[in-house]
């Protein structure tokens, strides 16, 4: 799959067209789809008339920016107007947005061409995409596999090439760890860079949307097309967003790396290890100063995450009663049995589990005991941070103790599950941008991430830290072999009523 400078070259040049690079997208989605299930949705007749209006500009002498024409995909849990936003869950199978995410709206205006909607765990709830109530997605690296969540739509997309880039959500890991297991670049920027408005909330204090890419340049091109202040969102920062590409120096000299020493021992898979050990090295072969760094809160990120979350959760998820929207269920006898046999019906075992957790935490008695508790948890991460941060300028670690496990190895066991993000949910309890850039593959051919954590608004350094790590090893320029004649994982089937 072509860059996104290369595809627009291609297209200044005349040598294709936006409607032939997009069918060429479409083609290849069509060939995947049937092994992969990347998409709930493909939106081709959209994606071709959008590439047409950019032919139609190039055409009249109009001059186009990097992303015009260029095929994109979106997470479903990302509102689009008149295309259905399903967040994998029965509870919102039918629903069309009636209004335009800002992060949407700005690709729309930047000219890419949105060639569908991808799978996710339900209201991005999981870390393997297993809890869709729609379909499993494959791993492209091998089939039998998950390919992380709960953004696993969008990563195995673009590690199939079946789109050059793609957008997801990022609450615990949810970008960064689908990006490890599928051998791509993904980010998730700090807290309030890019709008959440349109972004269907699961913890409001903990979401953040950012880029998947085949590369760490269109990673920075994305995020300076989405990034920026949005009166829409009240968490939106007013910050001057720079070019990101003007970062991207394959030189370390003068910059200090820290090793987050709470990230390696007992739970990493040897491989991993060995992997991220020979990037710190080559992290010092290029100039970086390497210092090991303890966070020692660092490990306490999961406890306090999985009472935060799911209290925001509860909160945020009790609109969804069969009222306005979504499902209904027909046969209730009075107003509480439709409101709780809709949630019955509508939401998985996942979205249930932590439904119940999180108004647990919040009811009266244990408010103080469990959710002001993990609130001053989190500060103590963010300390932990904030000192590392006067030693250092990037942090690293692995970014998941384990390469891609097989579908339904951890369905039974939701603590293990949980133990995936171990590496990436402090980052988001302390809103900081964190990459995942390939580094290797274990002895099966499983791709190995490498998380760079920055300061607050330090994109900058975890851009130039990742670029120089790619550009001295070709890792990222590996593709998976997607004739393996493995068989698809089989789709689950669609259920109940729809209320407008």
């Amino acid at each position: 799959m072509a860059s996104i400078r290369e595809l627009h070259q291609q297209l200044i040049n005349n040598e294709r067209s936006a409607v032939e690079i997009t069918q060429a997208a479409l083609d290849r989605i069509q060939a995947l789809e049937p092994k992969l299930h990347s998409f709930l949705q493909v939106t081709a007749d959209q994606a071709l008339q959008q590439a047409q209006q950019v032919d139609a500009k190039r055409a009249a002498g109009e001059d186009v920016g990097l992303l015009a024409g260029i095929p994109i995909a979106i997470k479903d849990n990302i509102c689009t107007r008149g295309v259905r936003t399903t967040c994998a869950s029965r509870i919102l199978e039918n629903f069309v947005p009636p209004y335009e995410a800002t992060v949407t709206q700005k690709l729309i205006d930047a000219g890419a061409v949105m060639v569908g909607k991808t799978n996710l765990d339900e209201f991005a709830m999981g870390g393997s995409t297993e809890t869709s109530a729609f379909q499993l997605t494959a791993n492209p690296w091998d089939t039998s596999r998950v390919p992380g969540g709960s953004s696993g739509g969008s990563a195995a997309a673009v590690a199939a090439g079946e789109c050059p880039i793609a957008i997801g959500s990022d609450t615990g890991g949810s970008i960064r760890q689908p990006a490890s297991f599928c051998g791509i670049v993904g980010m998730k920027p700090t807290y309030g860079l890019v709008s959440r408005y349109g972004l269907v909330a699961f913890a409001s204090s903990l979401d953040q949307i950012g880029p998947f890419a085949r590369s760490v340049e269109d990673a920075a091109i994305l995020l300076g097309a989405i990034a920026g202040h949005d009166p829409m969102d009240s968490t939106s920062l007013k910050v001057e967003i720079p070019d990101y590409t003007q970062f991207l120096i394959p030189d370390l000299k003068g910059k200090k790396v820290g090793v987050i020493q709470e990230t390696f021992g007992e739970g990493l898979d040897p491989d991993v290890e060995k992997s991220v050990r020979q990037a710190i090295q080559q992290l010092e072969d290029l100039g970086a100063e390497i210092h090991d760094i303890s966070c020692p809160r660092f490990r306490y990120g999961i406890a306090a995450y999985y009472i935060i979350a799911p209290s925001e959760a509860s909160a945020n998820l009790a609109r969804y009663d069969g009222v306005k929207y979504g499902i209904r269920t027909e046969d209730a006898e009075n107003l509480m049995e439709m409101y709780t046999r809709t949630r019955a019906q509508g939401f998985g075992s996942e979205v249930k589990r932590r439904i119940m957790i999180g108004t647990y935490a919040l009811s009266a008695g244990y408010y103080d005991a469990y959710y002001l508790q993990a609130q001053k948890v989190r500060t103590l991460i963010k300390q932990d941070f904030e000192q590392a941060f006067n030693q250092v300028d990037v942090l690293v670690s692995p970014t998941a103790p384990t390469p891609a496990f097989k579908a339904g190895d951890k369905s039974a066991d939701p603590l293990s599950m949980y133990l995936v993000d171990l590496m990436t949910i402090p980052v988001n309890l302390a809103g900081l941008p964190g990459m995942s850039i390939p580094c290797g593959f274990s002895e099966t051919g499983l791709p190995i991430g490498l998380q760079l954590i920055g300061n607050v608004l330090r994109e900058d350094q975890v851009f130039q830290a990742a670029y120089a790590y790619e550009q001295a090893t070709d890792w990222h320029t590996r593709s998976p072999q997607l004739d393996t004649g493995n068989e698809p994982p089989k789709q689950q089937k669609k259920a109940g009523k729809q209320r407008g």
